[in-house]
């Protein structure tokens, strides 16, 4: 069989900018909107990846998950009702609102579903910046009078990250990304998040964006100070019970396999073309069994699996 490739879906974000288009070479569905988001594979009941060629043509992701699970991605794997991943890219032009995910125990809780992320930086311009974690010496107290008198960005840990630098989000983890990255994410199947802070903007009616203060208070790790960037430990640059993300360079000729023959992958191209076809940026679902790709160019390649 071979790999299997999707329709993007594009979301507009206030944040958002063009860099899909111009680094990426994207047809992005409006020639004047920002587009923030590219879900690149993405089973939910209001976004759905459709694959754009081959004998799936056509076919949504959710169909592959429910009618072809064994044969497409193999045995072994969640019984989730819907594929349990998520694939982005993010286009911050500006600065994201500083936010939570909720933890599983407290998701339930809170009608939301949990979601543990991870990125990968594919540009940062220098000197971008993320907010991952809290300040030493920030505590619950203090944390709550700076949501009240709008310094919240005080006690939130800053990291100057640079290209090729990756970080691991578990939920409950406080953390926005700042103005000037592309960053590929990599994440549970979920669309929760609680907005804490967004440094005091307006909208073009002069009234501020919603948040949800009380359910993040409930989710932020208040133990969790001044995070660094990731180190990998070999080429892993990520290993949860929900993804494992590895990081690859290949010469030209060079090729990459499933880790496991019975199992599924996604590669996602950093940089180069990989297989004549699949160019940077591009994420693409190699099934269970399927040939090794062969890198046509110079290749920096993620590889994402279920553990």
């Amino acid at each position: 069989m071979e790999a299997i490739t999707f329709e993007p879906v594009y979301k507009t974000r206030i944040w958002g900018s063009r860099l899909l288009e111009e680094r990426y070479g994207r047809q992005l569905p409006d020639t004047t909107e920002n587009y923030g988001e590219a879900w690149e594979i993405v089973d939910r009941e209001d976004a759905q990846s459709l694959v754009s060629d081959g004998v799936f043509a056509g076919t949504s992701l959710h169909e592959l998950w429910t009618q072809h699970r064994e044969e497409i991605f193999g045995s072994g794997l969640p019984d989730s009702p819907r594929f349990p991943l998520l694939i982005k890219i993010l286009d911050a032009a500006d600065d994201l609102s500083i936010q939570v995910h909720p933890p599983a125990d407290i998701a339930k809780k809170l009608g939301g579903e949990p979601k543990t992320e991870m990125w990968f930086i594919a540009h940062a311009l220098p000197g971008a910046k993320l907010y991952v974690g809290l300040r030493k010496g920030t505590d619950r107290q203090s944390f709550e009078a700076a949501i009240k008198d709008g310094s919240v960005a005080d006690q939130v840990h800053a990291i100057i990250p640079k290209t090729g630098d990756s970080i691991f989000i578990e939920s409950g983890r406080l953390h926005a990304i700042g103005a000037g990255f592309l960053i590929h994410e990599i994440q549970q199947n979920s669309d929760t998040t609680y907005r804490v802070f967004d440094w005091n903007r307006l909208d073009d009616h002069g009234n501020p964006r919603d948040l949800h203060v009380e359910q993040s208070m409930a989710c932020i790790d208040f133990s969790d100070f001044e995070p660094s960037m990731d180190t990998a430990s070999g080429n892993t640059l990520a290993i949860c019970p929900f993804f494992k993300t590895t990081r690859h360079s290949l010469a030209p000729g060079e090729s990459i396999a499933n880790p496991t023959a019975e199992r599924f992958s996604i590669i996602t191209v950093v940089k180069g073309l990989l297989a004549g076809r699949f160019s940077t940026g591009q994420s693409v679902l190699l099934p269970k069994s399927t040939s090794p790709l062969s890198a046509s160019t110079e290749c920096e390649i993620l590889q994402i699996t279920i553990p």
